[in-house]
């Protein structure tokens, strides 16, 4: 995984990236996950993204060495915050009224993180046992300080359900804003316009009502 950071700068058509590793059991936790990793990457439109992520070079080592791999094509909707210093998703397009992903990152303040990995485990129960959450994993950067959670969702009241309601998320976010637990911070919405591959043996979006 850190050997693409040589790699990923030379393919043609890619723009801000960012290599991520995982948690174990759905990524929520700060033990490491070292057999599943991801990687995040802006394209100038769906048709290079598709074609580079399938044929460059460094994605066909990936896919080679993988016992599975599943990638999904996203366009943003709606970005707010930073991320590395800026804001690398320019939103297209409207609301979709259907499925989106959603996505959220932040660099944790050091001398906060015990205090957000000790609300995590709370919040990874909530949303695992959500019905309407289609997929959901936690990723990040640096292990504990910079983390990114991935979310798809049947529309966005189901989403904003799960976020605004009383319980460990909520309680979170508000111990957020109250203790300043966040250096950097980054909220994304994205339409979803296609996949590929397999995640557990199947497609996450065959859970939704969706054609890509």
């Amino acid at each position: 995984m850190g050997a693409a950071r040589l790699a990923l700068p030379r393919v043609p058509g890619i723009g801000f990236w960012k290599l991520c590793g995982s948690g174990t059991g759905e990524g929520f936790t700060p033990i490491p996950n070292t057999a599943v990793y991801a990687i995040i990457a802006t394209w100038p439109d769906h048709e290079t993204a598709q074609d580079q992520t399938q044929n460059a070079p460094v994605f066909r080592r990936y896919l080679s060495k993988a016992l599975e791999s599943w990638t999904i094509f996203l366009a943003p909707v709606s970005a707010r915050g930073r991320w590395s210093g800026v804001n690398p998703f320019a939103p297209e397009g409207p609301q979709p009224e259907g499925p989106l992903a959603a996505l959220t990152r932040a660099t944790i303040r050091p001398v906060k993180a015990l205090r957000f990995w000790q609300r995590v485990p709370d919040i990874s129960t909530v949303i695992g046992s959500d019905k309407n959450v289609a997929f959901k994993i936690g990723i990040g950067e640096v292990p504990l300080l910079h983390q990114i959670t991935f979310s798809i969702w049947p529309d966005s009241q189901s989403m904003a359900d799960f976020a605004r309601s009383s319980g460990p998320h909520a309680r979170a976010i508000q111990a957020v804003r109250d203790g300043d637990w966040f250096r950097e911070e980054l909220y994304a919405r994205f339409r979803i316009l296609s996949d590929r591959g397999t995640w557990h043996g199947q497609s996450p979006l065959s859970k939704l009502d969706i054609t890509t």
